[in-house]
């Protein structure tokens, strides 16, 4: 299919392969895409500093990986822990408090988020 990346198929890619940025104090991120689906994992400390934000154009499938944290949507806070998944409507103000280390907090979004592709740089065929 055009404009699919021959890059991704049958290729094994691990996390700890994946280029880590921080993106503010207390917070990594790596990024995993393909041409349908992004998945973001971030590592988040214990009193990192909160980023109330909102996303007008897709929602937002959270999974909790490890550690536990208070996940606000529309200021309401949602205990999650290790194993817990949290759907954050589009348009709704969200942000994420960890309690617990290590947190990981990996997010799914589809489409995949144009403004995170420049974090793909290191899946296109070399």
């Amino acid at each position: 299919m055009a404009g699919r990346n021959p890059t991704l198929f049958g290729t094994v890619i691990n996390w700890d392969e994946i280029p880590q940025r921080e993106i503010r104090p207390g917070v990594r991120r790596r990024i995993y895409a393909t041409d349908e689906v992004m998945i973001a994992h971030h590592e988040l400390d214990v009193g990192m500093e909160l980023n109330p934000h909102t996303h007008a154009d897709f929602d937002q499938l959270v999974y909790i990986a490890s550690g536990r944290c208070n996940y606000y949507i529309d200021g309401t806070p949602n205990a999650m822990r290790a194993g817990s998944f949290l759907l954050v409507p589009r348009g709704s103000e969200h942000y994420v408090e960890p309690t617990e280390a290590p947190c990981v907090n990996i997010d799914l979004f589809v489409p995949p988020r144009a403004d995170l592709a420049g974090e793909l740089d290191y899946l296109q065929p070399h």
